[in-house]
């Protein structure tokens, strides 16, 4: 509860002083770009990556913040990332282009504001610079995978794909980075994180095995098919509530406490009167969300306050899994919204249990 009100203020002092075209955030006075990408950063960003962008708030969200990653990490590197999201992980697509509330002049200003937390250092008027080495994976894909079973499967998950950290094999990442990121990190670590150095240990042959083994799953991996949002952000809220003339549901328990999936099922099937919020990002919400759900994105939910019922529960869900739903269910009731829950474990345990989802704009 303390975090959120701490954020809270954060973004209140950002609103306040972007009017102006200034603003001072962690001690640094910002202009531009820079201040417009705080304000975002605050409003989209925080909730998971942190309000200083160290990371691991929720659903072990990096840290984008990190003077290593930034020394390393791209423009169009983290460009990507932002408006593209992260398939099959938490990690929404943010641009308006994937059903996201972002166009490119935003995400840019985004970019930028992690910019602050370790802005590149200026060329040495002495050292030549030094080129990244971005040239093609010539290890062996074999030897590769045997070192990643061995000594990264355990944060990273099979194949790169399904542990608690960073999923480096996913196929988006994989598809934005360049094969000198991926030999740099493997090399040198990320400095403040959990990831270590193994250059010493595995030597210049063991890294490049290893990005060659990530490289061939990356083209064994099939190819995600990208729909273009047949409708532009804010989605239409839909009806609600569901069952508006059903009994009264039993069991739910009011935020800051959450109602387990089985509950929720439960009395949907038994016709109860509720609603069920997804306060995601639209571009999740188009992707899948829970068969009538309508789309309440935490980041921005004024425009939906009058719709909503104040004489129905109001079930608040995400995917990470309380974060972006908690944040939502606090500012309903802050609104004085009364009937507020959230779901717990929200869409991962939904899914797992088939209880039913649906895609695209519609309920």
């Amino acid at each position: 509860m303390r975090a959120a009100w701490a954020l809270l203020r954060v973004l209140l002092v950002a609103l306040a002083c972007v009017a102006s075209g200034t603003l001072e955030c962690g001690g640094k006075v910002m202009t531009g770009p820079e201040a417009r990408g705080a304000v975002l950063y605050q409003r989209m960003c925080a909730v998971c990556h942190g309000a200083e962008a160290q990371g691991y708030l929720a659903d072990n969200a990096p840290a984008i913040g990190n003077p290593h990653f930034l020394a390393v990490a791209t423009d169009r590197f983290i460009e990507t990332a932002i408006g593209n999201g992260r398939t099959s992980t938490t990690m929404s697509a943010w641009s308006n282009l994937r059903g996201g509330p972002l166009g490119y002049q935003d995400i840019s200003t985004l970019v930028a504001y992690l910019r602050t937390f370790a802005p590149p250092p200026p060329p040495s008027p002495v050292l030549p610079a030094t080129k990244p080495d971005d040239g093609p994976a010539k290890g062996d894909s074999r030897r590769g995978t045997a070192l990643f079973n061995a000594r990264c499967e355990s944060c990273h998950g099979e194949r790169g794909a399904a542990g608690p950290y960073v999923h480096i094999g996913n196929v988006d990442l994989l598809a934005s980075v360049d094969n000198s990121l991926l030999r740099e990190t493997i090399r040198d670590g990320r400095g403040g994180t959990l990831m270590p150095a193994f250059g010493r240990e595995l030597g210049a042959g063991g890294v490049e095995d290893l990005v060659t083994a990530l490289r061939t799953w990356q083209a064994e991996a099939p190819r995600a098919v990208v729909k273009p949002p047949t409708k532009p952000p804010p989605l239409p809220l839909g009806p609600v509530p569901l069952n508006p003339k059903g009994p009264e549901p039993e069991g739910f328990r009011a935020q800051p406490a959450t109602t387990p999936a089985d509950i929720v099922k439960r009395e949907l099937d038994r016709g109860a009167k509720l609603a069920l919020l997804d306060a995601r990002a639209q571009s999740d919400y188009l992707n899948e969300h829970i068969k009538g759900a309508v789309s309440v994105p935490f980041f921005d939910p004024g425009p939906y306050f009058a719709k909503l019922p104040t004489d129905a529960w109001l079930v608040c869900y995400c995917a990470c899994p309380h974060a972006e739903s908690g944040q939502l269910a606090r500012t309903l009731e802050g609104k004085g919204f009364t009937k507020v829950t959230v779901l717990d474990e929200g869409l991962g345990v939904w899914r797992t249990r088939k209880y039913g989802t649906s895609s695209g704009p519609d309920p």
